[in-house]
Order: structure tokens, then C-alpha cells, then sequence
């Protein structure tokens, strides 16, 4: 889980975080990330991978560190990564029709482990 808050600098930050988001799927292991941004300026990221080496080679990953040193320099006034295993995932989503008696229950999040950054 990558949570941070963000300078007022966006000097590429948008083509850069597309651009992670491309690579980190060729990663073996990823299996996907949800994200959330408040507007108080919290941004929330989690990337789910099937084992740490899936993480290690994204932590590793040249362009990647290259994006991170430069994220640390320029966007970030602060962050923090937190790398934890999933055991339970449960979600709910409402019914089109409306009804909330748990039909609209939606797949959980991908079991393993989750990081990012």
C-alpha cells in the first residue's frame, strides 16, 4: 500500500504514473491495484502481486526506481509503502436494482501479497 501527498509540482507526474502503470503489468505475479484520492490531497494506491518477488522485481525495476527518485525530488511532500499479505477480502456493491440484501456482493480483491511503489 503506497499512500502519499502529493507538492503542488505535476512536471510530468501524469505521463509518469501511466507509464508505471503500463510496465509494472509485464511484471510476472501482478494481478491488479485499486486506488483512491481524497480531496484533502491523500492518495491511496495498492497493487496486489501473487509473492514478494513480484514486489522485489518491481522495487528493482530500472525505470521504475528512475521514476521513484524523481517522484521523491519533485511530487512527493510525503509517502509511506506498507507490504502485507491478504488473507480475507470481502467487497459489496449495491444491486442496480437497488436492493441490498448481499446479491450484489462484487469478487473479492486478489489474494497475496500487496505493495506498491
Amino acid at each position: 500500500m503506497f499512500s502519499s501527498f502529493r507538492t503542488e509540482s505535476d512536471d510530468g507526474y501524469g505521463t509518469t504514473a501511466q507509464r508505471m502503470g503500463e510496465l509494472v503489468k509485464g511484471i510476472p505475479g501482478f494481478l491488479g491495484e485499486d486506488s483512491a484520492r481524497t480531496p484533502g490531497g491523500l492518495s491511496i494506491t495498492v497493487a496486489y502481486f501473487r509473492d514478494l518477488a513480484g514486489i522485489e522485481q518491481w522495487r528493482d525495476h530500472a525505470e521504475h526506481r528512475a521514476a521513484k527518485a524523481y517522484g521523491r525530488a519533485h511530487w512527493y511532500e510525503s509517502y509511506s509503502l506498507h507490504i502485507a499479505r491478504v488473507e480475507h477480502s470481502k467487497g459489496f456493491e449495491r444491486a442496480s436494482s437497488g436492493n441490498a440484501d448481499g446479491t450484489g456482493d462484487v469478487p473479492p480483491s486478489p489474494k497475496g501479497a500487496s505493495a506498491v511503489m
